[in-house]
């Protein structure tokens, strides 16, 4: 029986730790560098963590240091930079654009004569009154024009053709009633006539505020009114009254032809023997009136503006790539404008609402322009909603008060916040602040008082939408 050796395996590991023998240096070349770099880091560590503290830790927020820290530098250089530019940039904007409000009444004064008051004597020149000396007219044309020479702030006295209106005084009211004047004094024919038939018969009836009339329209702009026209025109009543009494007493006194017992009877005839009605042909009432016409439209100007930032995010997710392609630009431009639009005629009716709410009448009935009324709406109901730039133009005709109120709110918002809208896309944050302040100065300036007391720079602003939705006339060419 053969003897059976078992196989040399010693020669078989040796073979194949032979094989492994490459692979296996190179494992361990790679652990011996992965070592060496983990004893260097052990080395670093403390220099590393001591910078890391420093630095506030890899996971948390810097430190904050001190306001003069050497770190905050740059910082500071750059900083103070910006403050001095931004705050020049402010001081100038502040100096230039709020000077437009100041100056808008700076000469006042000057231009108090633009401020137009007919001066129409009726006095003797009308059948069946042209037989008597006229007295009372031709004292107090005299009057104004010697006022006109006057060095002290006076109100623009035009003496008038009684011709130029047809013989007719209810013409020289629809010549103020049209804008044609501020006011009108105006000598009635009888004026004379009257008061000398109350001397000469005694005429217990004789009324002294007969002879002369004063018109105005006060509701064209209550504030000149207020303020500048009608206390000259009173100051002018008191001293034409004082003056032409005593002229009046001394001739009458003269007169021995004349009966004392007809001087005691009718001594309104001697003082003051002659007065002046007042008709304002369209008062400025109720107060609450006001906002509508002053503030309120700051308000608007200010919910055009702001309405801006409330639509963009909705405007924007047109232009978002999130899960869809962006609208084209031309095409988002196009909906900015008509969604904005759209959306205006909802605000302004919100906006005319509170209006409505607050009772101002909107639904008086029609009144002749020659008439004394308040607030006469010569559409009725539809005066809140009519819209057609002729028929506005002619409702404002009324008073100050826009007539068709809705819709020169809506025509008014679109044209402050479009402007808003474009102003806003073109030059964008924090420049849109200064752009409102602007648009509120230029539209207030020229708005809320007479261009004919303002100076001629103001004369361009007669473009802006608030000057439209409460409409000033041109003003006249002979202001400073």
């Amino acid at each position: 029986m053969a003897h059976h050796q078992p196989p040399n395996f010693a020669f078989q590991r040796d073979e194949q730790r032979s094989d492994e023998s490459p692979s296996s240096d190179n494992t361990l070349g790679a652990h011996a560098v992965d070592r060496h770099q983990e004893d260097r880091g052990r080395q670093l560590e403390p220099e590393n963590s001591s910078d890391t503290e420093e630095k506030g830790g890899h996971d948390g927020p810097p430190q904050p240091v001190g306001f003069l820290d050497k770190r905050l530098k740059t910082v500071r250089l750059q900083v103070f930079a910006l403050w001095a530019r931004t705050t020049l940039i402010l001081s100038v904007f502040i100096l230039t654009v709020l000077s437009l409000y100041w100056a808008v009444l700076f000469h006042v004064e000057q231009n108090t004569s633009s401020l137009t008051v007919f001066v129409v004597d009726f006095d003797g020149r009308v059948p069946p009154f042209t037989g008597a000396t006229p007295l009372v007219g031709p004292m107090i044309t005299q009057t104004t024009e010697m006022m006109l020479s006057a060095s002290d702030p006076h109100l623009g006295y035009e003496t008038m053709d009684p011709a130029a209106f047809d013989n007719d005084p209810l013409l020289v009211r629809q010549a103020v009633f049209d804008w044609k004047a501020y006011a009108a004094i105006i000598v009635m024919p009888n004026a004379t006539a009257m008061l000398q038939q109350a001397v000469d018969q005694a005429n217990t009836t004789y009324d002294p505020l007969g002879a002369c009339q004063v018109v105005y329209v006060e509701a064209r702009d209550e504030t000149t009114y207020l303020n500048y026209i009608l206390p000259q025109l009173s100051a002018l009543e008191t001293q034409m009254t004082s003056k032409f009494g005593q002229m009046s007493t001394g001739m009458v006194l003269q007169n021995t032809s004349i009966p004392r017992e007809n001087l005691q009877r009718v001594p309104q005839a001697l003082n003051p023997a002659i007065g002046f009605s007042q008709f304002n042909l369209r008062p400025f009432r109720p107060a609450v009136m006001t906002p509508a016409v002053t503030i309120g439209l700051i308000y608007l100007i200010i919910l055009s503006f702001f309405s801006f930032s409330f639509y963009l995010p909705i405007h924007m997710k047109f232009v978002s790539t999130e899960g869809h392609p962006p609208l084209k630009f031309p095409l988002f431009i196009v909906w900015r404008w008509t969604a904005t639009i759209v959306a205006y005629f909802f605000l302004s009716l919100s906006y005319s609402l509170i209006s409505l709410a607050f009772q101002i009448p909107f639904a008086n009935h029609s009144a002749p322009t020659t008439a004394v009324a308040n607030n006469p709406e010569p559409y009725g109901k539809g005066t809140f909603v009519v819209n057609h730039p002729l028929i506005a133009r002619q409702a404002m005709l009324n008073g100050k008060f826009p007539q068709v109120y809705w819709a020169i709110n809506y025509v008014g918002m679109i044209a402050l916040g479009l402007a808003c809208e474009n102003v806003a896309m073109v030059i964008g944050q924090p420049w849109t602040a200064m752009w409102l302040i602007f648009w509120v100065i230029t539209n207030v300036s020229t708005s809320f008082y007479s261009l004919d007391l303002a100076p001629k720079f103001y004369y361009w602003v007669s473009t802006v939408p608030e000057f439209l939705i409460c409409p000033n006339p041109k003003p006249k060419n002979n202001r400073i």
